[in-house]
């Protein structure tokens, strides 16, 4: 498996982990619709978190979270939009952004409401 994978799938399961600490129930992880993918679908308390997770070793190029650019967002409220209609859901929804530095201190950054939909 190529290094990167390795550490996208080690950064989804510390955040994960990190995200049942916190108290939320994991719904679903790395739910597709089509060309469209949600890292982690979880219930924190009565609202439904959509989770991108993000995981870097070097900040070389930036910090993990700046990677869910405007792009990446309009994907990840289109795959929303598709997991709401397709299970009726009708409650509160948010989007978090999980930033993890894959490095001796593995450090973690959960940003919650780190964007909306527009």
């Amino acid at each position: 498996m190529a290094k990167h994978l390795e550490i996208g799938i080690l950064g989804e399961q510390l955040a994960m982990e990190y995200l049942i600490r916190m108290g939320c129930k994991i719904v679903l992880r790395n739910w597709r619709f089509k060309n469209l993918e949600v890292d982690l679908i979880v219930m924190d308390g009565d609202t439904l978190v959509f989770v991108e997770v993000k995981t870097r070793s070097t900040t070389a190029f930036g910090e993990p979270y700046e990677f869910v650019d405007v792009r990446k967002q309009r994907r990840l409220i289109r795959a929303a939009q598709a997991y709401i209609v397709k299970f009726a859901y009708e409650g509160e929804v948010r989007f978090d952004v999980v930033a993890i530095m894959n490095n001796a201190h593995s450090e973690l950054t959960h940003i919650k409401d780190a964007f909306w939909d527009s």
